[in-house]
C-alpha cells in the first residue's frame, strides 16, 4: 500500500503550541479563495505567494478567483503554526518530509526572495542538512519491527498519533498521509482522523482489525 521515503525516524513528541492551530474542519472544504488568505495570516501577498511556491501548492482557476482544497489549506495553515513558534520554511519543508530535490529547489526560491535575510537563510540550509546527518550516525539504526511495537504500544495506551508522527512510522511524508483521507489501514491498525493535537496537528486514533473467527 505505501512506497518508501528516505526520511528518518524519530519518536519525539511535539509539544509546542502555535498561536493559529489548525481547524479539524479544513479537510472538509472544498474550495477556499486564495484571496483570502493573507488576512487569515496578516500577512503580505508576497510572503504568501512564497509559502504556496515552497509548498508546491497550485491554485485552481475558477472564473476571475483561484481557489485552494481543503488539504491544501491545512498544509498552509501548519505552516503558518510553525513560523509563529519561531520556526522557518525551509526547517518544515524538511521535517514535513519533502524531498531532497524539492527541498534544495525551494530552499533556493526562498534565498533568493528573501535578500536582507540571506545569511539566515545559508545557517538555516547548512543546519538542515547536517544536523540530521550527524544524528543519522550518533544513533542505533531501528529493528525492523520497531514501528509496529510503537504503534501496538500507541494502541494498548490510548495514545492519539499527530500526522508528522504517523508518517515517521511509516518513512512517509506528512502530505502522503494526509493525502490517504479521514482513515486508512496498515500492518493490522486502523488509522482514523479525530481532531486535533495542541499544537495544531491532526490527531490519528489507532484501532485493530479483528481477525475473522
Amino acid at each position: 500500500m505505501f512506497s518508501e521515503h528516505p526520511v528518518n525516524i524519530e519518536y519525539a513528541k511535539h509539544v509546542l503550541f502555535g498561536e493559529h492551530p489548525v481547524n479539524a474542519m479544513n479537510t472538509e472544504i472544498d474550495r477556499f479563495p486564495v484571496s483570502d488568505l493573507p488576512n487569515r495570516y496578516s500577512i503580505k501577498r508576497t510572503a504568501l505567494y512564497e509559502r504556496l511556491n515552497a509548498l508546491d501548492i497550485k491554485p485552481q482557476k475558477l472564473g476571475n478567483k483561484s481557489y485552494i482544497d481543503g488539504y491544501q489549506l491545512q498544509e498552509l495553515d501548519e505552516l503558518h503554526a510553525h513560523i509563529q513558534r519561531g520556526g522557518g520554511i525551509a526547517d518544515f519543508l524538511q521535517e514535513q518530509g519533502y524531498s531532497s530535490s524539492e527541498h534544495t529547489e525551494q530552499t533556493g526560491q526562498l534565498a533568493q526572495a528573501d535578500q536582507t535575510g540571506s545569511l539566515m537563510a545559508v545557517v538555516e540550509v547548512i543546519a538542515s542538512r547536517l544536523v540530521p546527518a550527524i544524528v543519522s550516525k550518533l544513533t542505533p539504526a531501528p529493528t525492523p519491527l520497531a514501528h509496529l511495537e510503537a504503534l501496538e504500544r500507541a494502541y494498548e495506551k490510548g495514545w492519539l498519533l499527530s500526522t508528522s508522527e504517523v508518517a515517521q512510522l511509516f518513512r512517509l511524508s506528512a502530505k502522503t498521509i494526509r493525502g490517504y483521507g479521514d482513515s486508512f489501514e496498515e500492518a493490522g491498525f486502523i488509522f482514523t482522523r479525530t481532531g486535533t493535537r495542541a499544537h495544531g496537528e491532526t490527531a490519528w486514533e489507532v484501532s485493530k482489525l479483528r481477525s475473522e473467527q
